[in-house]
């Protein structure tokens, strides 16, 4: 076995990152912004529209989270799956800026057949210090089971008994994936046929940081009225990949201040054990019913 389990609790140097306007447009429309009504959310598709001002989606924090400087060994990239995402939020970004990171592995599971890797990415402006996120990341890497530890805690998650008080329905395009990967992530598993294949894909699949920003787009529309500093936190697991061209239905239950959410895609779900929870309200009296939003997400 190639993974070094000797790695808990350990950091990695930390890394930095700068950003600009071209790139959050870029992360923007990577994960459905403006697809399906090109004159939606233009205040996070484009910089120079009359009256809206550019604004960053929150879930582009996830891009400064790197868990740069951490080497987990020589083990088989094919043989490794994004499991679960966690973000939250302590400010809206801005625009353009600067970021440095400092990941931690913070657990490390034996699931039998593969491994369980957590890794926890704490986010800073690199000029202040302040802090701008928190990410934590799962990886299931097969393969790299079986050493006799933990087998992790178990998540309780049920929604409402009742039916959702929102669905918000994209469609994803054929080219998806190839627009993602250039916000960064370059995995040959969602471009490469070969090397999907090796990873047991009969064919490239959608990053799974890109259904979770549409995820993330239809509860900021629908929970926090398009408002990105009332985006506190999400987390999720990722229980099926989706296929580019695929279309994508959010269904959320709100529960004053939290929403449990889950993504289906071609009536298989893709994303599961959704739970949001809004940014203390700042500048109204009522925190506890989403404002109408302002870029309606498309139902």
């Amino acid at each position: 076995m190639a993974l070094d389990r000797n790695l808990v609790g350990v950091k990695g140097a930390p890394v930095e990152r700068s950003w600009s306007s071209s790139d959050v447009l870029l992360y923007a429309v990577a994960v459905g912004g403006g697809q399906q009504d090109p004159i939606q959310e233009l205040e996070f598709t484009t910089e120079n529209t009359a009256g809206s001002p550019l604004r960053v989606l929150p879930t582009y924090a996830n891009l400064l989270g790197s868990a740069g400087g951490l080497d987990l060994g020589d083990i088989d990239r094919s043989g490794l799956v994004h499991a679960e995402q966690a973000i939250t939020l302590h400010r809206p970004l801005a625009v353009e800026g600067s970021a440095r990171s400092t990941a931690r592995v913070v657990g490390m599971y034996d699931k039998g057949t593969a491994a369980l890797v957590v890794v926890e990415d704490t986010v800073v402006d690199a000029k202040t210090s302040e802090p701008l996120a928190t990410c934590t990341s799962s990886m299931f890497i097969r393969g790299e089971g079986g050493f006799g530890g933990e087998r992790g805690p178990k998540t309780e998650w049920l929604v409402p008994d009742r039916a959702p008080d929102d669905v918000v329905g994209y469609q994803t395009r054929p080219e998806q994936a190839l627009v993602y990967r250039l916000t960064g992530d370059r995995n040959p598993l969602h471009s490469d046929p070969e090397f999907a294949s090796r990873g047991g894909f009969a064919q490239p699949i959608l990053h799974g940081m890109c259904t979770y920003g549409y995820t993330g787009r239809a509860l900021l529309h629908a929970v926090c009225g398009s408002d990105p500093a009332r985006f506190g936190s999400m987390s999720a697991r990722f229980s099926r990949p989706v296929l580019p061209g695929a279309g994508l239905e959010v269904s959320i239950w709100i529960e004053s201040d939290v929403a449990y959410f889950r993504t289906t895609s071609e009536g298989a779900t893709v994303i599961d054990q959704g739970r949001f929870e809004l940014a203390p309200q700042q500048t109204t009296t009522d925190s506890h019913t989403p404002a109408a939003a302002s870029s309606p997400a498309v139902r």
